[in-house]
């Protein structure tokens, strides 16, 4: 059973400044599919519609032995925040350059799905190239250990 998703592209592809968790709204299908660890954070983002924060494009594969009941694998799902912390987010993303993207997808100790959400800027080209780099290094580096 697959306890926790990461977003590794998020991590390469921006900053991460601020980091939250928030609970999510999900159908009871969706919540069997994450246990079977069917996610995919291609494309997800996060954003405002009105006062709320949704998260769009974060797919969740159809339950296997889901019947005509089953959920759409993508499709808006709110993001439950307090009132606090949604302003604080909605005050941050009126900077340029600042995005909230999903970070990780985990089940909590009473077993309810949280999404790791983080307020991210764009990383620049020679940005990415220092983060291969370091990464290269280190691969160099465990593999000499060994």
């Amino acid at each position: 059973m697959a306890k926790e998703m990461n977003n590794r592209q998020a991590y390469f592809n921006y900053l991460i400044d601020d980091k939250y968790v928030a609970g999510i709204v999900l159908l009871g299908t969706e919540v069997k599919s994450l246990r079977e660890g069917k996610l995919s954070f291609n494309d997800a983002f996060c954003m405002f519609e009105g006062n709320e924060l949704w998260v769009r494009g974060l797919y969740i594969a159809e339950y296997s032995h889901g019947t005509m009941n089953n959920h759409i694998a993508v499709h808006d799902r709110k993001l439950l925040l307090n009132k606090k912390e949604l302003s604080r987010l909605a005050s941050k993303i009126k900077e340029k350059g600042f995005t909230i993207v999903p970070l990780r997808v985990f089940f909590n100790e009473k077993n309810f799905v949280k999404v790791e959400i983080g307020l991210g800027r764009g990383k620049k080209t020679h940005d990415k190239r220092e983060s291969i780099k370091a990464r290269d290094t280190e691969r160099e580096i465990k593999r000499y250990i060994k």
